[in-house]
């Protein structure tokens, strides 16, 4: 073989293996890389499933959304209803404490009624015992004879049964002693005396007993009330 024909030969050879390489890479399938671009170098796309994913998370964020929008309507419905109850609540203890009170006051009247039921009664038996006393202190004055004793003697336990009717009602005598301080809720001063004894604006004499029934007056005792010797009936 000559030389020229080794050198076809060789020729032949490397077009025939170039052949083989170029149908080996059109058979093969293209490489992707990680990022879905083509390593071949050709026009990069956008894979399939990337699209896919996008066309599925829209709508899950629509849903999102909805949801938020679903759960904020019974957020509102459940502070509307809570306020409700503040103020059913509220109006509930306002009308007790009202129903409380109401019934306070009747326990007090009630009580009070009781109490105070005999009091027009007792006033009139006042002036019964007044006169009782008033005889009394006359006949004992008067230096009667003997035959006057079982008269007094009725007349003292007359007066010892009305005060113990009286005690038994919470009927208190009311009787200050010479010399106590003018008290303007139970004494009445009918007038006023000169006295060196006994100090300004005291009592210096009783002339009518007051009486209380449950320590509310019924009638002031009735008192003169001393001043100094000189002063005028306007001091003190």
């Amino acid at each position: 073989m000559t030389r020229t024909d080794k050198d076809n030969s060789q020729k032949n050879d490397e077009i025939a293996s170039t052949e083989v390489a170029d149908e080996l890479e059109l058979n093969q399938p293209e490489a992707e890389t990680e990022d879905g671009s083509d390593v071949s170098g050709g026009a990069q796309t956008t894979p399939e499933p990337a699209a896919e994913a996008d066309a599925q998370s829209m709508p899950a964020e629509d849903s999102t959304e909805l949801a938020a929008e679903g759960s904020a309507e019974p957020a509102d419905q459940i502070t509307a209803l809570l306020d409700q109850v503040a103020e059913y609540q509220d109006s509930y203890l306002r009308a007790k404490a009202e129903v409380d009170n109401i019934r306070k006051r009747a326990e007090t009247e009630v009580a009070n009624a009781r109490k105070f039921a005999l009091e027009g009664f007792i006033r009139e038996l006042l002036t019964v015992k007044d006169s009782l006393e008033m005889a009394l202190a006359v006949d004992q004055s008067s230096g009667s004879e003997v035959d006057n004793r079982g008269v007094n003697e009725g007349l003292e336990l007359i007066l010892r049964q009305l005060e113990s009717v009286f005690s038994k009602f919470s009927v208190e005598i009311i009787e200050p002693e010479v010399g106590d301080k003018l008290d303007p809720d139970q004494h009445q001063a009918m007038s006023v005396e000169e006295s060196e004894d006994i100090p300004p604006n005291c009592v210096s004499k009783v002339i009518q007993k007051g009486y209380s029934l449950n320590n509310r007056l019924l009638r002031p005792a009735m008192v003169l009330v001393a001043k100094l010797p000189g002063e005028t009936a306007g001091k003190g």
